[in-house]
């Protein structure tokens, strides 16, 4: 059985589409998930996960969503400062969306100081977003994972590990997952602006009388 979503069509297929699906027309995709997929497909869209996700993952493709540094550094490079300017730009498009930053090391050192030293790499991260002008209200919190999630499995410094990563956290304070004024004017303002670009997945079907008889 196929399932029509209209609220889900809004911004779900953004996850896995490119952004012509952010701003599908309602009705004009169908739910064909196996077993269960259905009822978790209705049950973002209603609580707002999906929103939150399809708007991570549109920020994950548009801007990149990490930084590295130098090692046992905190300071923000001139590579690093490049990529922090994309994010703000993006992030002054959704004044409704919140975001986290979390910081991470590589395998050398203490697990102690590695969970310092990715702290530091979190707030100058957020220091220098909020100097591009981003409230820190909007940066919900600061994160370090230290060395415990590194991206490559290595005790030699490795430049991949010493990172930061900015992600969309949800729309209002303490909640990720609360549907609220602010979701919906995320959704207005997209389908507004989208009114003035055609829809690829649109379908015009004409059909002519001859009046004379077949």
């Amino acid at each position: 059985m196929k399932f029509a979503l209209p609220l889900l069509i809004a911004l779900l297929p953004l996850a896995a589409c490119d952004q012509t699906a952010f701003l599908s027309e309602a009705g004009s995709e169908v739910d064909e998930g196996g077993f269960g997929q259905p009822t978790m497909t209705n049950a973002m869209a209603m609580t707002g996960q999906g929103a939150t996700v399809a708007l991570g993952n549109r920020f994950e493709r548009e801007v990149q969503s990490t930084v590295t540094f130098a090692f046992n550094r905190a300071e923000i490079s001139a590579e690093a400062a490049a990529v922090l300017d994309r994010q703000a730009g993006w992030i002054k498009q959704f004044p409704e969306v919140r975001f986290r930053v979390y910081g991470y090391t590589d395998l050398v050192g203490s697990n102690a100081y590695n969970d310092a030293l990715g702290l530091r790499r979190a707030k100058a991260v957020v220091a220098y977003l909020s100097a591009r002008g981003i409230s820190t209200a909007r940066l919900e919190a600061v994160v370090s994972y230290g060395e415990t999630q590194p991206v490559i499995r290595t005790t030699a410094p490795e430049e991949r590990n010493r990172r930061t990563v900015t992600e969309v956290t949800g729309f209002t304070k303490g909640s990720a997952t609360t549907l609220n004024g602010k979701y919906a004017a995320v959704i207005f303002r997209e389908y507004v602006e989208s009114a003035t670009r055609p829809h690829p997945q649109n379908t015009v079907i004409v059909t002519s009388v001859n009046p004379s008889g077949p």
